[in-house]
């Protein structure tokens, strides 16, 4: 994984546990034992997916860089409606509280997309790919592919 893919990852995964940890605890006090454990499986089930569908979309990006606008809309469309499934789910189980489970699906799923909405503004990440260090670059005719 690329070094920005890394720091992208990391500045976008720290936030959300942070926030499990609080929601577990506050959970925990709020709704017992079974309400911090319906928040730590909601926090790992928001870090699991959102991480899955981040390394699947830049790795689009780095394959398929003319995929990369339909490939987010579509993986982003996909992750939601598996989170609502997985509340769905759960709603009625008794191994944890439900209402924590998802307050914290919900809260640390805002708290990935504003932290990698932030990490990508602050990423210095190259939109053109810079010339070769070989020292051999190519004429302007040759990269604008004119045959003159």
């Amino acid at each position: 994984m690329p070094s920005n893919d890394a720091r992208i990852l990391l500045h976008t995964a720290v936030p959300t546990a942070a926030v499990g940890v609080l929601a577990t605890v506050i959970s925990g006090v709020v709704a017992g034992g079974k309400g911090a454990l319906g928040a730590a499986v909601g926090t790992v089930v928001v870090v699991l997916f959102m991480a899955i569908g981040l390394v699947v979309l830049q790795r689009t990006a780095a394959s398929l860089p003319h995929l990369f606008q339909a490939m987010g809309l579509m993986l982003y469309t996909a992750q939601l409606l598996l989170l609502f499934i997985f509340v769905a789910a759960f709603k009625d189980t008794t191994l944890f509280n439900p209402k924590a489970f998802a307050l914290t699906l919900v809260v640390a799923t805002l708290v990935w997309v504003a932290a990698q909405a932030r990490a990508h503004m602050k990423a210095k990440i190259l939109y053109v790919d810079p010339e070769t260090s070989s020292g051999t670059s190519a004429s302007p005719a040759e990269k604008s592919g004119s045959s003159a």
